[in-house]
């Protein structure tokens, strides 16, 4: 609430701001700075609010996201956000990922004519050429390689509609639930749906980081391998920009383009102990709006260790919370963090382990993360229960 007083006031301070400097005499009317300095109180004074409200980035994408890479947080996003949109081919982030996740990737491809025959941006494959998966999914990520992304779809899912089953099976798994997908490359196809939402990507992105072979490959400025047919060896420079010098801290990245989607763009970056991702859908000015994402995120968050790993007293029964939670917190709500722990009657038997119930950290309304917490053997006294009350509301 704090927040969404404080949004509109800024809005209209800067509005105030820059109509005060049109003025000839050059001065804010003290009236004017009243109601400001009122709505500054209405949040209880602080000047994080201000700096987060008057800085914040206005993209021009139809729908776009920021998001946590490691917790998947969403620190900015706009209204579409979750709207089921055209993607092109940052489809292939999907794609490349499932053939590394095969285990093929050191195995040979034998590339048909249905691959060669594909439209628009291709590594111009030959019928009947072999080439290792690998070199497949560079190209498909560095060079945008429809003709690739049709290879390694009838190699690792054995047909197109084999691997298009494998790809919608992922993105159910992966909780996308404004995604499905009809190809492995993001054409666009007559009669067919294909679409995916801001959000959506930004998950998927968030998974892929956590493969390790995915991050190398997407994060390569250039790749080598060998022509079938000619003395000399294919070179695949990536097209994303940002990946290639464009922006010191990027990482990884994926473009799209169709006329009916538009320029569709992923990008991911570190700085310090911060991962970020931005995606951006039907966006013209993609390059500088991710730049000036990434900016704000980094200017306005850091990574926080809001809990740590261990015993947690709930009466005198203790509970094990197995990893630290940490976080991207502003200053601000750093002090506002709330904490609650929550018990289910019976516990839910998972492969490894029982789960007896969920760890919660809350910020206002807006459930930041939930860990899993198991029942410890060993109770404690109602005086060292007592002592840990506060941070475990049953």
């Amino acid at each position: 609430m704090p927040f969404l007083i404080f949004w509109t006031c800024s809005e209209w301070f800067l509005h105030t701001m820059v109509k005060s400097n049109q003025d000839k005499s050059g001065e804010i009317k003290l009236k004017k700075w009243i109601v400001f300095l009122l709505c500054l109180s209405l949040t209880g004074g602080s000047i994080g609010y201000v700096t987060a409200a008057l800085n914040q980035p206005h993209p021009q994408a139809d729908a776009y996201v920021l998001m946590d890479a490691k917790s998947g947080r969403v620190l900015l996003e706009n209204e579409n956000s979750h709207q089921p949109m055209k993607i092109a081919s940052i489809t292939k982030i999907m794609t490349a990922i499932l053939a590394i996740e095969s285990g093929k990737m050191e195995q040979e491809v034998i590339v048909s004519e249905n691959a060669v025959n594909q439209e628009g941006s291709k590594i111009y494959l030959v019928p009947g050429e072999k080439i290792l998966l690998k070199d497949l999914v560079y190209g498909l990520m560095l060079r945008s390689g429809n003709d690739a992304a049709m290879a390694i779809a009838e190699f690792v899912g054995g047909s197109k509609e084999g691997f298009v089953y494998l790809m919608n099976q992922k993105a159910q798994e992966l909780g996308m639930k404004n995604t499905f997908f009809s190809n492995p490359s993001g054409l666009d196809e007559e009669g067919k749906e294909h679409y995916s939402s801001a959000y959506d990507m930004g998950l998927l992105t968030k998974y892929a980081l956590e493969n390790k072979q995915y991050k190398k490959i997407a994060g390569t400025k250039s790749y080598t391998c060998p022509h079938p047919t000619e003395e000399w060896d294919r070179k695949f420079y990536n097209k994303h920009k940002l990946v290639t010098g464009g922006y010191a801290y990027a990482t990884t990245g994926k473009t799209g383009f169709t006329k009916a989607a538009g320029r569709t763009l992923v990008t991911t970056a570190e700085k310090g102990n911060l991962s970020l991702i931005v995606v951006t859908i039907r966006d013209g000015t993609d390059w500088k709006d991710h730049t000036v994402l990434f900016q704000w995120g980094f200017s306005n968050y850091q990574m926080e260790q809001v809990e740590e790993k261990g015993l947690k007293v709930y009466q005198t029964q203790p509970y094990y919370l197995s990893e630290s939670i940490v976080l991207p917190l502003t200053k601000q709500e750093q002090k506002q963090l709330k904490r609650k722990m929550v018990l289910w009657e019976k516990g839910v038997h998972t492969p490894f382990t029982k789960i007896d119930g969920m760890y919660e950290i809350w910020l206002g309304e807006e459930k930041l993360a939930e860990y899993p917490i198991q029942k410890a053997e060993k109770k404690f006294s109602s005086i060292h229960a007592e002592s840990s009350e506060e941070d475990s509301h049953g």
